[in-house]
């Protein structure tokens, strides 16, 4: 039986969590991208010194489902940051949720999902915020099913890709 834990990533942890992102994205989305988009996104958004940056800064958090000592997800969390016309200060936004997917439908993603929330809640209730594909279609019923709804549309982009996102939020 594999060992399964997730664990606050560190700063220690910056390769680990900039190679597991970048994994995990190019898995789920890389298809969709020319090979300089992907890899320009790739570079600039999970670099080691941009996750350092993250990992050490106490308003974000991110966190490692490993199974046998492996990082195989992880999912982060801080200051909202969507272009919305309501976001506040205090507002909390979950950042990134992914699986590598020989390890999704386990429920692991909902635990990851779960222990970003209770963090994001730590000093009571407040409104929380998801980014998500317009045409992610589960993880849309996925983030349903926390109450969250869609309040708004951005372009996120990859390279020179601009992708059609839903802006969904659950008010406190």
């Amino acid at each position: 039986m594999a060992a399964v834990t997730i664990r606050r990533a560190t700063v220690a942890d910056a390769e680990t969590v900039s190679a597991l992102a970048a994994q995990t994205f190019t898995e789920t989305f890389g298809h969709q991208y020319p090979e300089a988009d992907l890899q320009f996104f790739l570079h600039d958004s999970y670099a080691v010194d941009k996750q350092k940056v993250i990992l050490g800064h106490p308003d974000y958090a991110v966190w490692l489902l490993e199974v046998d000592g492996k990082a195989v997800g992880h999912a982060a969390a801080g200051p909202c940051g969507l272009p919305h016309a309501d976001v506040a200060a205090g507002d909390g936004e979950f950042k990134r949720l992914y699986v590598l997917r020989e390890h999704q439908n386990g429920g692991w993603g909902a635990r990851l999902f779960e222990t970003a929330q209770e963090w994001l809640l730590r000093d009571g209730p407040r409104t929380l915020w998801i980014g998500v594909w317009s045409e992610n279609l589960g993880a849309q019923r996925f983030y349903a099913r926390y109450g969250f709804e869609r309040v708004g549309d951005y372009d996120f982009i990859v390279g020179g890709t601009r992708d059609h996102e839903y802006i969904l939020r659950r008010s406190a």
